[in-house]
């Protein structure tokens, strides 16, 4: 699940708190990496269940609706299709899933203030209502709907964004309202994985793409660290008319990080480093900031090429 690009976001995060928290270790920063990232995963977890719960949200509607018929001897026919979703009832059945909200006490108690708002909206969605009403009644449709949640209705919810900001704080997890639409594309691909055949030990997505990428988070943030003060040394000296301290501090993270990567990890194209770096400025730093960091890099870069030292192939643009 977790792939580089969100690697390199983590370790430039977590080196951006640690160099602003004089009291943290190298051994504090590494432990905060790892449970940045399985504060990640936690919310993949978290989002799969969302399904469970407003299932159940649905039903105890259903039922209080009924005891009012009942009250006022008002006949009443519900329509129970959404609260006996087939796909629905597979994630509720999935083994690892209810493990990892049973160990990581992923409770949605404090979230709940967002689920009548969303089903709500739900209810009010054409395509529910023409789930709701169609004359098949059969598994596709049943996941072709929670699909649609997950890709059209959750993305755009102020109230689920509230909502995992409470939880985030209660559940000591960070990045989650961050994160939330990265981990809704991955629980797509979830549920594409998923069939009307699916049983409860159908595999769910691993916290990481492959080991290789856990492996490279942790030799990053290392490579990182080690080298900071040369990494320092040598953006100053190509700042050009720049004064180091007005330099915004992300940016210099951001070229520290990419420095680590270009000039310990060979096997990776400069084009790739490069790259992901940019769109990274462009994310979490100034307007204009992607302009600065590509600019000092490539001057850092030739320099590099001009002395043999650096040990990635690779042509420089200009």
């Amino acid at each position: 699940m977790i792939n580089r690009t969100m690697v390199r976001t983590r370790v430039v995060q977590t080196l951006f708190a640690y160099y602003k928290d004089t009291e943290k270790t190298n051994v504090t920063v590494r432990k905060e990496l790892l449970k940045s990232f399985a504060d990640t995963y936690d919310l993949y977890f978290a989002l799969l269940d969302f399904a469970n719960v407003l299932t159940a949200y649905a039903q105890q509607q259903m039922e209080e609706q009924a005891a009012r018929a009942r009250a006022t001897h008002t006949a009443w026919l519900p329509n129970k299709r959404f609260v006996n979703n087939r796909f629905a009832q597979q994630l509720f059945d999935n083994r690892a899933l209810r493990a990892r909200i049973q160990e990581q006490h992923l409770s949605w108690d404090c979230g709940m203030s967002a689920v009548s708002t969303i089903y709500r909206q739900l209810t009010e969605s054409d395509f529910y209502r023409e789930y709701m009403c169609a004359s098949e009644d059969n598994y596709e449709q049943d996941k072709q709907l929670w699909r649609r949640i997950y890709q059209h209705l959750l993305p755009d919810s102020d109230e689920l964004r509230d909502a995992l900001d409470e939880m985030e704080v209660v559940l000591d997890k960070a990045n989650w309202t961050t994160d939330m639409d990265v981990v809704l594309s991955y629980i797509i691909k979830t549920v594409k994985r998923f069939n009307e055949d699916s049983t409860p030990e159908t595999e769910l997505l691993p916290m990481f793409d492959s080991e290789d990428e856990c492996k490279f988070a942790t030799d990053l943030l290392n490579a990182a660290l080690k080298g900071h003060n040369e990494y320092e040394q040598l953006i100053n000296s190509h700042l050009k008319g720049w004064e180091a301290d007005r330099i915004a501090y992300m940016d210099r993270i951001i070229l520290e990080t990419a420095l680590a990567e270009i000039m310990e990890f060979p096997n990776i194209a400069l084009t790739i480093s490069l790259n992901e770096y940019i769109e990274l400025t462009k994310e979490y730093s100034g307007e204009k900031s992607h302009v600065f960091i590509n600019g000092i890099l490539t001057e850092i870069l030739r320099e590099k090429q001009r002395e043999g030292s650096l040990i990635k192939a690779a042509t420089l643009k200009g």
